[in-house]
């Protein structure tokens, strides 16, 4: 009852602090996804704004600016109402990471193993803080690829750690398996933990304890003053493919509880003070790569190859409602806004569902699933493996995963500002949609 007290008045906090706005990964520092009562029925375009490379993390809203990454290795401020330039920032390094901002500074995460903190009204550097330098996870025979002795890295580690912003401090995760506090104004390490493998997943905080996985299949909670682990979680293995295995999703924490998806095909829910498994979704074979959205006692999350959409109970898991998605990879993570949910899709489509009835109401074709998807379609509207993959060796995989993107795939995860949503997609352009 305590802890339930605790994460409301947390939420209620970050509702305030932001307002309207949308200043980090999944709306405030709990990743609960939910963006209040605001939302509304959307009919069209807004806007659109075009970059040199994709956009697979998410934007950020704060002030009147929007903020997004690319990986032609540029942070963009863009006018949240005209979708004007306002400035860039060239970091000569891909930005798959979602901005946080907080006390007029722009904190994002770029390949070359560096968090940057920007002036969010300049976009001039204030400082940078480097790591021990960033790579995917990678495994032997993945995903039972071939050549079966060589290590591969995975192309479907898509997203680097975006940090959260919290007391004074910056949290993140890296490639290099730490996981690091730097006090917020002057970039200097408070404390740093080092896991198994690669930390790509967003730390969330509640209640001081920050929570997030890594690929080394642990999920950490940590004290987030001082950097002392307070209980660990272990999730699947698998040393054959190393498909089924690493935490990929980011973490919500709502009412005492911690909720997280894993590529082992599961989806987790945590007691948040000890860590005891409450219970854990089979999503049979699926991975579970989107962070769940959590309202009202339910819980929403996506699946990867099934491509369905849950909403379960939060107490028990027991499932609720599912709507499929035609077997268009989901990577994107759900955003609740009024009564609706809003999600994208490999196939390069925004979709918003109505809550009443779990049904879509609308959804919008980026430019170059417009040009493309009919070319890796089947006649039932399916993707088209063969056309997609041409063969078990890993750099057909790698090849097939640029034809996915290149029908405007959106892996970014849409935000919610007002009766605005703003999501990013893999053929460059950050779209507002009203």
């Amino acid at each position: 009852m305590q802890r339930k007290h605790v994460s409301l008045m947390l939420l209620l906090v970050c509702g305030t602090l932001f307002g309207q706005d949308a200043a980090m990964f999944r709306g405030n520092p709990l990743h609960s996804g939910d963006y209040g009562l605001s939302g509304t029925k959307l009919s069209g375009l807004k806007w659109k704004f075009h970059t040199g490379g994709m956009v697979i993390g998410s934007p950020s809203v704060a002030g009147g600016l929007l903020y997004a990454g690319s990986t032609d290795g540029n942070l963009y401020a863009i006018d949240a109402e005209s979708g004007t330039l306002k400035w860039k920032f060239d970091a000569k390094s891909r930005v798959p990471s979602t901005p946080a901002i907080a006390a007029g500074t722009v904190y994002f995460t770029a390949y070359d193993g560096n968090l940057y903190a920007l002036d969010a009204a300049k976009g001039t550097l204030n400082w940078k803080f480097k790591t021990g330098g960033e790579r995917r996870f990678a495994g032997k025979h993945l995903h039972g690829t071939q050549p079966l002795q060589e290590t591969m890295p995975d192309p479907f580690d898509c997203y680097l750690s975006s940090p959260v912003v919290w007391n004074g401090a910056v949290y993140f995760g890296s490639g290099d398996g730490n996981i690091y506090a730097v006090d917020a104004a002057s970039g200097a390490m408070k404390w740093k933990i080092k896991t198994g493998d690669v930390v790509h997943a967003s730390p969330a905080i509640a209640g001081g304890t920050l929570y997030v996985g890594s690929w080394d299949s642990f999920f950490y909670a940590v004290d987030a003053a001082n950097g002392e682990v307070k209980w660990r979680f272990k999730t699947g293995e698998d040393h054959e493919i190393y498909n089924q295995v690493g935490i990929q999703s980011s973490a919500a924490v709502v009412d005492g509880m911690v909720y997280f998806g894993c590529r082992d095909s599961h989806l987790y829910a945590l007691d948040a003070a000890s860590g005891e498994k409450r219970w854990a979704f089979d999503a049979k074979g699926s991975w579970v790569v989107g962070s769940p959205a959590v309202r009202d006692g339910k819980v929403y999350f996506p699946t990867s190859d099934s491509s369905l959409l849950y909403e379960v109970e939060a107490k028990t898991g027991k499932v609720l409602r599912s709507l499929g998605f035609n077997h268009w990879y989901l990577y994107s993570s759900p955003a609740l806004a009024g009564d609706f949910l809003f999600i994208g899709s490999t196939l390069g489509k925004l979709f918003e569902v109505g809550l009443a009835d779990m049904k879509p109401v609308w959804n919008y074709e980026t430019d170059s699933a417009k040009q493309h998807s009919a070319e890796y379609m089947k006649a039932d509207g399916t993707p088209n493996g063969e056309a997609l993959f041409h063969s078990d060796f890993y750099d057909d995989m790698v090849n097939g995963v640029e034809r996915v993107m290149s029908m405007g795939s959106i892996l970014s995860s849409p935000i919610v500002v007002g009766t605005v949503v703003y999501v990013g997609s893999a053929d460059g352009n950050v779209y507002a949609l009203n």
